[in-house]
């Protein structure tokens, strides 16, 4: 019977990665022996495919740039036509250690969506001004809603148990910042347990960072706005999200 490792596909959105890919999915391979990696070309402009497929991982070309959340929907679409189980998101830029990848999938065992979260007590990361007011700010609501604490909300390196698999492959956002922070808004409300598990995060191993000191103010407002356009979405009829799910592992 196949362990939950080897029913995990870890996902890897990539958008103009070429430094680093490579080094990412051979890392993977190592640290998590019989892993399946799945990368998703986000319309890169460079030799991301081809150093990815180089380096052993199945890799997913879309046409155009959709972005993080786009390139997860992508990816949760291919785990579930391929039969997997779970899908763990790692950044392909060096910043996630996928030694942690086993912890997120073990918790998977009782929870539906795990986080890997950086301000949980483990590693030296660290933000400053207006990003992490935002990011304490973001994570107190997002902590009541989903009944649990939780420290960092905007975290990729994540994990996705069965349901919400088939959930995401729906229905994952794929605004700015929805692939974090409206992920956990639509996960709540179809009943999905959170939790998550102290990690340590790494500098970038290559690649263009997505912010910058200049866009650290501008984070707060697209942070909370990204919040509140979740929250004032309309709930999903839990018809259409929860009951489903299990039918959508089986078909």
């Amino acid at each position: 019977m196949p362990t939950a490792l080897e029913r995990t596909l870890v996902v890897m959105p990539a958008y103009n990665e070429e430094e680093a890919v490579g080094d990412v999915v051979r890392e993977v391979f190592a640290k998590v022996p019989g892993a399946s990696v799945l990368v998703v070309d986000d319309g890169s402009r460079d030799a991301t495919a081809r150093v990815a497929e180089a380096a052993g991982a199945t890799v997913l070309r879309l046409p155009i740039n959709l972005g993080v959340g786009g390139a997860m929907r992508a990816g949760f679409k291919y785990a579930l036509s391929k039969g997997f189980a779970n899908v763990v998101q790692v950044d392909s830029d060096g910043q996630h250690d996928p030694a942690g990848i086993a912890e997120l999938v073990d918790r998977l065992a009782d929870h539906d969506l795990v986080l890997g979260a950086r301000f949980a007590g483990v590693g030296d990361y660290t933000v400053r001004g207006p990003r992490k007011w935002a990011m304490q700010v973001l994570s107190g609501i997002l902590s009541r809603l989903t009944r649990t604490r939780l420290t960092d909300t905007t975290s990729g390196f994540r994990a996705s148990g069965p349901r919400a698999v088939a959930l995401f492959a729906r229905h994952y956002p794929s605004e700015y910042l929805g692939d974090t922070v409206e992920s956990l808004v639509i996960a709540s409300r179809s009943g999905l347990s959170v939790t998550q598990v102290p990690v340590a995060m790494r500098a970038r191993a290559g690649g263009v960072p997505s912010h910058n000191p200049y866009k650290a103010a501008v984070y707060l407002g697209r942070a909370g706005m990204a919040l509140f356009v979740a929250l004032i979405r309309p709930r999903l009829p839990l018809e259409r999200t929860v009951a489903p799910l299990d039918e959508a592992l089986t078909a």
